[in-house]
């Protein structure tokens, strides 16, 4: 058998098998009886753990099925459909993990994220219905880079090669995967706050907005700072991200105060509902600073 031998990031040597063809595996689903729901949840498992390639087959595939699949197919990177029929549905994941590495998809998903929530804040800020909608649909886009990073992670602890191994250890591996969870809820929020906007149809009173664009800048910039302490193993700058977003309870607390005294009871729970997710963005931002720490104290 013959062998690669790869240098890691920490001086030790990885010995990996040279396979002379890569092995497909495939799942065979079959998708009589199956619900829409059960449907795209079997589909992300298969993705998930690492399924080349899926067969779905049935005595005949309803439409609303096929429409699940085409749909799910669009939500993950790297699946295509290849072949379809009356009764069969074949996809194929076509992406070279080593496409993509975690710490270029991280940085990704964390720039998407800051745009979604900085653009979500001037939707609600100028009634921007348009806006809104599209920072709804970009989470489509952050949900993709996550499961692809889990996807990945999962493989490499099956025995799989880290896709740049040359760069990142398999414990760097594990923080970076643990942060991408924490930047995927902040899309989360950031989408929440979006769909509230595109309800609004009257302008925020203008020293309350003023109050939440702040509060939101602020978490903004917290937030990549923990991204930053996470590159740059940085515990000092993590530890003043973590102080700092402790800091901010009480500034939150007297907006809550401040939104009860509006007097449209629908306005008053919309701006709370986007006050609240503001805050649980700050307590992901702290999450992500945790990270930086435990994963840069091995090097203390």
């Amino acid at each position: 058998m013959r062998v690669s031998i790869q240098a890691q990031p920490d001086g030790k040597l990885l010995i990996d098998p040279i396979l002379e063809g890569h092995t497909i595996k495939t799942k065979k689903i079959d998708v009589t009886g199956y619900e829409a729901k059960a449907l795209e949840r079997n589909i992300i498992a298969a993705y998930l753990y690492g399924y080349d390639r899926m067969e779905f087959s049935s005595k005949r595939i309803l439409a609303e099925q096929k429409q699940v699949i085409r749909k799910v197919c669009y939500k993950l990177i790297g699946p295509e459909i290849i072949e379809e029929s009356s009764n069969c549905v074949v996809i194929q994941d076509l992406l070279n993990p080593n496409e993509l590495h975690i710490k270029k998809g991280i940085q990704r998903m964390s720039l998407i994220t800051g745009s979604m929530q900085k653009d979500a804040i001037r939707a609600l800020k100028t009634v921007d219905h348009d806006l809104a909608l599209d920072v709804s649909q970009r989470d489509d886009e952050v949900d993709r880079l996550f499961l692809l990073i889990s996807k990945q992670f999962r493989s490499v602890l099956c025995g799989g090669r880290i896709p740049d191994s040359s760069k990142t250890s398999i414990e760097e591996y594990h923080d970076f995967r643990m942060a991408a969870s924490p930047i995927e809820r902040i899309a989360d929020h950031s989408q929440r706050i979006a769909n509230v906007a595109s309800k609004m149809q009257e302008p925020v009173r203008e020293d309350v907005m003023e109050i939440i664009e702040d509060l939101s800048n602020t978490y903004m910039e917290l937030v990549k700072r923990a991204v930053d302490s996470l590159y740059d193993a940085n515990t000092s700058l993590a530890n003043q991200v973590i102080d700092s977003i402790d800091g901010m309870r009480l500034r939150v607390t007297e907006l809550h105060a401040s939104i009860l005294k509006l007097e449209a009871h629908e306005i008053m729970i919309s701006l709370g509902m986007i006050v609240d997710s503001l805050s649980r963005i700050g307590d992901l931002g702290s999450n992500i600073a945790e990270i930086a720490i435990n994963s840069a104290i091995k090097d203390k």
